[in-house]
């Protein structure tokens, strides 16, 4: 019931190999900036993608996010990744029942190189 805790969710059901309980936490039309470099969009995509990311049974750690910021039904949470390199950001929107869902998901940023 709070934006934040989408990522929780997040790093839950892929631990737990759930591509369609990861899908379940973007819009219909959602778009995700993975893998690298391309866009994957629609929530049948992105647990199609999922599904074959989780095959390899990555594991993924908890990371401290930074504050949330609300407007309205608008929420935009970000993380630090631990390992320091670049950072993570999502967009999120109320739904009518009062739970969030992403939007838009930008899970690396990386600074160009020159």
């Amino acid at each position: 019931m709070r934006p934040e805790d989408i990522t929780r969710l997040f790093v839950e059901r892929s631990n737990a190999g759930d591509a369609a309980g990861v899908a379940e936490l973007y819009e219909e039309d959602a778009v995700i900036a993975f893998p690298p470099g391309q866009q994957t969009v629609g929530r049948t995509a992105i647990r199609e993608l999922w599904a074959s990311v989780l095959a390899n049974a990555p594991k993924f750690e908890p990371e401290t996010p930074l504050p949330t910021l609300i407007s309205g039904d608008l929420a935009l949470t970000s993380t630090p990744p631990k390992d320091g390199s670049g950072a993570r950001a999502q967009v999120a929107r109320r739904q009518a029942d009062g739970s969030w869902l992403r939007v838009l998901d930008q899970p690396e940023f990386v600074t160009p190189k020159a």
